[in-house]
């Protein structure tokens, strides 16, 4: 072989080589981008595990419960505006209730320690499930007498057992669930968006 076809055929291979670790070499950068990029994002078991969830309260009118029902730790969350009449039933109606002072620990965080359960006294946000065997309860709103209730003020009946909470997710006495419905970590990050699963101080 000459030294001028050596010469090309050394080329050929020198530029080949070049072009191969260089697609190589992109590829390896592409590979290791998706997994960051991902990592942006919660993945399904980091919502099982508890990561944050943002809802949206903006178009959440007076006595209304928002749907489709946002879940957080693979929970449905009840998020719904109080009207007035309800905020007011839940100062003055207490007799009823096991726990109306919610001094129950654990049950709600120490800044919804109050007669509303709740950051903002018109929003409420709670875990949907009974605290007795875990059904989710049926939110009756109306501040009228209900079949499972002369007395009734408005709130949540769970049908499988008999259980009734007010509006505030505060347990009736004389009923199987036995504490009130639990009030998750919540906090505002601006009027119509809410995040549940963080304090406001640890976001």
């Amino acid at each position: 072989m000459s030294d001028g076809t050596a010469h090309a055929v050394n080329q050929k291979r020198r530029r080949f080589l070049i072009g191969s670790t260089t697609l190589v070499g992109a590829a390896g950068a592409a590979g290791a981008a998706v997994p960051f990029v991902g990592s942006w994002n919660p993945s399904a078991r980091a919502l099982a595990a508890g990561a944050p969830i943002t809802i949206d309260i903006s178009r959440l009118s007076p006595g209304q419960l928002l749907g489709p029902m946002p879940e957080w730790r693979g929970k449905p969350v009840y998020v719904f505006r109080r009207e007035e009449e309800a905020l007011e039933n839940l100062r003055t109606r207490t007799d009823h209730l096991a726990d109306p002072e919610s001094e129950e620990a654990g049950q709600q965080p120490e800044y919804c320690q109050n007669e509303f359960r709740s950051i903002r006294p018109e929003i409420m946000v709670m875990v949907g499930l009974c605290t007795h065997l875990g059904c989710a309860p049926l939110m009756a709103p109306e501040v009228q007498p209900q079949d499972y209730d002369s007395d009734w003020t408005g709130g949540f009946f769970c049908p499988c057992h008999g259980s009734k909470f007010d509006l505030a997710g505060r347990v009736y006495s004389g009923v199987p669930a036995p504490d009130n419905l639990v009030v998750p970590p919540h906090f505002y990050e601006s009027d119509n968006v809410v995040v549940v699963g963080l304090d406001g101080e640890n976001s």
